[in-house]
């Protein structure tokens, strides 16, 4: 078990299709945090989040144990996506058109630990942008707000964002942009201060 820990992704992979389960339960708990962690962000709701995160793991089972996995290097992004795929499932059997509200989020979008020194003042302050910024991104379009949760929540570059959401990176890059842009425009119409020196 030791030396599994120490395996790439990649590795694990091979040694789980060839029958160690154990493999598995080391990639699983690896990407855990971050997937699930994604579909949350994206869903709102705990028990579909859940079921999501299951389905995304069972469906990567199905795929390695059928040999149909190919993504060297990049099982991170390929979870991801399969993650991705399925929330785009959900939204499209549920064709609703609901606001997702970021209200009973437990994790913050800009959340940094840094941002915590200083004084009382400037956490206020802080607290008010970040309460700002959150009720901005309920309006964003849906490919926006993704790509947002995955940039600063997933960390990913935009490459791997590119090949999570079947775009190009210049689209990734655009989504960003356009997503900035339009938290600009709705902080200008609301009078809201997004930066603080």
């Amino acid at each position: 078990m030791t030396n599994l820990r120490k395996m790439t992704d990649e590795q694990l992979v091979v040694v789980y299709a060839e029958g160690n389960n154990s493999a598995f339960d080391i990639l699983l708990n690896r990407h855990r945090s971050n997937i699930y962690s994604y579909i949350y962000f994206i869903v709102r709701n705990r028990e579909l989040a859940e079921d999501i995160f299951q389905e995304t793991f069972v469906k990567a089972i199905i795929t390695i144990k059928q040999g149909r996995y190919t993504e060297n290097g990049k099982f991170r992004a390929w979870i991801s996506r399969i993650a991705h795929n399925l929330i785009i499932d959900n939204f499209r059997q549920e064709k609703n058109e609901q606001t997702i509200s970021n209200d009973d989020c437990e994790v913050d979008l800009f959340n940094n630990s840094k941002l915590s020194d200083g004084t009382i003042e400037d956490m206020m302050v802080k607290e008010q942008i970040l309460s700002d910024v959150k009720k901005l991104i309920e309006y964003l379009p849906e490919n926006q707000k993704e790509v947002l949760v995955l940039r600063y929540y997933q960390d990913l570059s935009f490459k791997e964002i590119a090949d999570i959401t079947g775009v190009s990176i210049n689209t990734a890059l655009g989504r960003m942009r356009y997503a900035i842009l339009n938290m600009r425009r709705m902080a200008e119409e609301k009078n809201m201060i997004l930066t603080h020196d």
